[in-house]
């Protein structure tokens, strides 16, 4: 048997062009398709998704069971609600809606009660439904908060610099929150499409990095692979990179002091996010004071090159 080729998950086979294989976020450019409810690992994904999706998640969700159940007492008839508003359709919708609202959340002002059987009983399911569901909506906000993850944010383009008589090609890294990340360790591959014995295939290389592991991130760390004779990039012109659809995927483990954990980041960099002849300005100083200051916004900005 020969060598065993080097991939890291994402297969060497060739359907098409791709926008580019890690998202933005972090997430793998994956749609998955035939699978269930119970594959789609709903808990997963609302507690990995965004505050702003999250809260109106929850906000759409509250108003929906409320409406759901002030139509049910609607039609059950509003006169089984002993003091509602029956001046008009609209109050009297109204005084159903906030019922419901007290039922869900077991408040229970008093100003509105429930007469007959079967008001009653939706009523109790009402409220049973609410009990389970602050339960769940207590757990989740809790599973966002206790959840670990690297909050790192990558340089938005990758530079082509002189570097040490040569060219190298940089991209940096911070830590946007004060928690510590310690043992930091950095890896980076280079996927390209290549015809091999006529057939398109997705090839990958680890590039080596002039320094892939640091102790802590206090500040912003510069990750360098040197373009010598041996790197995959050597002599390649940025419409060779191009034209091989070429992206660079970075993986970053360290070990979050805060949470006892080690967390992960993930971010590529297509060809068109590469600028070549450029090098980037400092991104922290000393004050006056003798501390160190990160600037975070500055950690995107570059300049042109002068000479090695």
């Amino acid at each position: 048997m020969g060598r065993p080729v080097f991939d890291p998950g994402l297969t060497q086979q060739y359907g098409g062009r791709l926008r580019r294989a890690i998202n933005d976020d972090g997430s793998f450019n994956v749609v998955r398709s035939g699978f269930g409810f119970r594959d789609a690992g709903v808990y997963l994904h609302i507690t990995g998704m965004s505050w702003p999706r999250f809260l109106a998640l929850i906000v759409a969700g509250f108003f929906a069971v409320n409406m759901l159940f002030a139509c049910i007492y609607m039609l059950l008839g509003i006169e089984n609600l002993q003091g509602a508003d029956l001046t008009s359709a609209t109050t009297a919708f109204q005084s159903a809606f906030f019922f419901s609202v007290h039922t869900l959340t077991t408040v229970g002002y008093g100003n509105v009660a429930p007469k007959g059987f079967a008001v009653n009983l939706t009523a109790a399911i009402e409220t049973l439904i609410g009990l389970f569901t602050l339960a769940l909506g207590t757990g989740l906000l809790y599973g966002r908060f206790s959840r670990p993850s690297a909050n790192i944010v990558f340089s938005r383009h990758m530079i082509v610099a002189p570097h040490q008589g040569k060219t190298a090609l940089m991209f940096r890294i911070a830590n946007r929150r004060p928690n510590i990340l310690m043992e930091l360790e950095a890896t980076m591959v280079l996927m390209t499409v290549e015809t091999v014995d006529g057939v398109q295939k997705r090839q990958y290389a680890e590039l080596p990095l002039e320094r892939n592991k640091i102790f802590f991130l206090p500040l912003s760390w510069t990750l360098v692979h040197p373009i010598d004779e041996a790197s995959p990039l050597w002599r390649k012109p940025p419409e060779e990179l191009r034209a091989a659809q070429a992206e660079l995927l970075i993986l970053i483990k360290s070990f979050d002091d805060t949470f006892g954990q080690f967390v992960h980041a993930r971010h590529s960099y297509t060809q068109d996010e590469v600028v070549w002849g450029m090098r980037f300005l400092p991104s922290f100083h000393v004050n006056p004071e003798g501390n160190l200051v990160l600037e975070l916004d500055r950690l995107h900005r570059y300049e042109p090159a002068g000479p090695a």
